[in-house]
């Protein structure tokens, strides 16, 4: 089953604009959503949640049209974003209980099993909870009414190594049983080595790619050699820098011969991101 479906979204702004934006998340899996700043992560996002008017597309969650049964699908839906600052002076009991009046099928014990899974006190105000701690009581909240599609906005921004680790540990377990999806936006790729099963890389308001994570990477190469081989491939390249010993470059698969005898390895999401971001600064 889909979770979610992404149909042809657009959406014009007088400086940005949103193509055709497609994808699908399929039931039971952790999709990682890449991009740099303003490529068109928050935007989608916001589409998805019904947030913003579209100009065209539709989103679907869970075989449902959103805009048609928004109110319906909200409760299947919950969300989670790095740096929770509102209501920040209240005690997790007093919003706890202004928040579960707006779920049909809030779940009490499994509130209560949540608390105690995160070591999370109640009687903390949300100031004083560290940002891994808001981002577990995010996660409480939506499991405690039954959440199929978690919606993750940048939640590891700002954790340290362990409490990011931890993190993704979470998420991995959610997904297990295949009731639940997740969307995990973010800028820290590292993190989606680690859990996600595919991903999908948006850049300058239009989908490159989304598929399994490894068939991603896959379908590129990062290549090192000296100049004059540089001046062999340079139209080829998507971009390239320029380094003592020639050159390191990314490449499509498509587009690279094996008989060559340049280094070539399979590169890092991380790595991807930062030669598509390079090529928009070689052709300013």
């Amino acid at each position: 089953m889909i979770a979610l479906e992404v149909k042809d979204l657009n959406k014009k702004y007088p400086d940005f604009h949103l193509k055709d934006v497609s994808f699908q998340l399929e039931k039971g899996y952790i999709m990682g959503f890449i991009g740099a700043n303003g490529a068109g992560k928050t935007t989608t996002i916001k589409s998805i949640l019904n947030m913003i008017h579209l100009d065209s597309g539709e989103i679907h969650i869970l075989g449902k049209n959103m805009v048609e049964h928004e109110l319906e699908l909200k409760q299947d839906i919950g969300v989670a974003v790095g740096g929770m600052n509102f209501y920040t002076r209240s005690k997790i009991k007093t919003l706890t209980n202004r928040i579960k009046k707006f779920y049909k099928n809030w779940d009490e014990v499994t509130y209560r099993n949540c608390l105690r899974k995160f070591k999370l006190d109640e009687n903390k105000k949300i100031i004083e909870l560290s940002e891994g701690m808001k981002i577990k009581y995010s996660l409480s909240l939506a499991l405690s009414h039954g959440a199929k599609l978690l919606i993750l906005d940048e939640p590891t921004s700002g954790l340290d190594p362990v409490a990011r680790d931890n993190l993704l540990d979470i998420f991995q377990e959610l997904v297990v049983d295949g009731e639940i999806s997740i969307l995990f936006s973010t800028h820290i790729t590292s993190d989606l080595e680690k859990c996600a099963d595919f991903i999908t890389f948006i850049e300058d308001g239009q989908i490159i790619q989304s598929m399994e994570k490894e068939e991603f990477k896959e379908s590129y190469r990062l290549l090192n050699g000296n100049e004059s081989q540089l001046n062999q491939v340079k139209e080829k390249l998507i971009s390239y820098k320029i380094n003592s010993f020639g050159f390191t470059g990314l490449i499509h698969l498509k587009d690279f011969d094996p008989s060559s005898d340049m280094k070539a390895s399979v590169p890092t999401l991380e790595e991807i991101m930062i030669f598509f971001a390079k090529r928009e600064d070689m052709y300013v």
